[in-house]
């Protein structure tokens, strides 16, 4: 008989995380395929998750006009660091959480500064 290979879930998850990994019960067993295909999805779900909040973060606080070439690079770097961020932090602390309540108070600065620059132009003409 193989060993078992089980790992407790904590009980403590943000919600993002705990939406994306409900189906796992109390522990997740490694030679179970199901288990291990709940554990991926919820990961890959809740990586998604932060890749998305993540690059509307950049677009509405910190995106410059950029060369095509250079947005690529720029994005594929972000990719790549939001995987590690999500591997190391995305159970343990509120990423997903934090990272829409940014972008929430980004997007009404932007769709704010939009406004006050529309009626400082119609103003002018």
């Amino acid at each position: 008989m193989g060993s078992q290979m089980i790992m407790d879930v904590p009980d403590n998850l943000w919600p993002v995380a705990k939406f994306f990994l409900q189906d796992l019960g109390n522990e997740v067993n490694f030679n179970d395929e199901n288990d291990v295909t709940i554990l991926v999805r919820g990961f890959f779900f809740l990586y998604i998750t932060i890749v998305i909040l993540t690059i509307l973060a950049y677009k509405f606080g910190f995106a410059k006009k950029l060369p095509p070439l250079k947005s690529v690079v720029v994005y594929i770097i972000l990719i790549i660091g939001t995987f590690f961020i999500t591997l190391i932090f995305g159970l343990n602390l509120p990423v997903a959480e934090s990272l829409a309540v940014i972008a929430f108070v980004l997007g009404i600065y932007r769709f704010r500064l939009y406004g006050e620059r529309k009626s400082r132009n119609i103003t002018e003409d």
